[in-house]
């Protein structure tokens, strides 16, 4: 609960900001429910967009992804179970539901297609602010550790590059471990070049030779 208050909080602060305004992207087939969230949110520091239709949100957010859509469950044509499939599979905007049903099976829906709440109507503004501000800050939470996944990852495939090439050079070479890879390491800074590449150029200097690579365990 704490930690849901301070990130609130910090969402709030952000908004109040001159230099940080949320884009909040509301898609409802009710054109009083998009003129309702419309005002609330922007008076209460949010950027806001409104679609129609799930079409039209398609094509806003092709132009200026926002930072969180509030999406109506049914609507003609696409409904908002679609939309959010769309939404978790080609980009990384989190989206809360927002329903006049409240019933169990649209519930998990919700949380089957990875939405951060589920709103019901009517709208009630004071309410649903604290709610859009929690979800924003989800979402930062998400990005940041998609992102850290992505370093990790970037720093494994990275580690693999090296220790293979050191095995090229010690096959090659007849060098140990260690000197493999300061051999490797003193190329790299010789030529002001990340180890990387210059491990890369190694490893396909070695296929073209059809040399196989010996693996070699990580090396201080």
């Amino acid at each position: 609960m704490l930690a849901t208050a301070q990130r609130t909080e910090e969402s709030n602060s952000e908004v109040s900001s001159p230099d940080h305004k949320p884009h909040v992207l509301v898609v409802d087939d009710d054109r009083v429910i998009l003129a309702t969230l419309e005002v609330g949110l922007h008076d209460a520091g949010y950027e806001v967009s409104v679609a129609g239709s799930a079409k039209e949100a398609v094509d806003l957010m092709a132009k200026s992804p926002p930072d969180l859509v509030i999406l109506d469950v049914r609507m003609p044509g696409m409904d908002g179970v679609e939309l959010a499939g769309y939404l978790r599979e080609r980009t990384n905007i989190p989206f809360l539901f927002l329903s006049a049903y409240g019933d169990v099976d649209l519930v998990r829906t919700a949380v089957a297609q990875g939405a951060l709440g589920y709103l019901l109507k009517p709208i009630d503004i004071p309410n649903l602010i604290p709610s859009v501000a929690a979800a924003l800050a989800r979402g930062r939470e998400i990005e940041r550790l998609r992102d850290a996944e992505t370093r990790l990852k970037t720093a494994l495939a990275t580690e693999q590059k090296t220790r293979t090439a050191v095995g090229v050079l010690m096959e090659r070479q007849r060098l140990d471990p260690q000197t493999a890879f300061e051999t490797l390491r003193r190329h790299a800074r010789s030529q002001r070049r990340k180890i990387t590449e210059v491990a890369d150029e190694v490893i396909n200097a070695a296929q073209a030779l059809n040399i196989p690579p010996v693996e070699c365990r990580k090396h201080d």
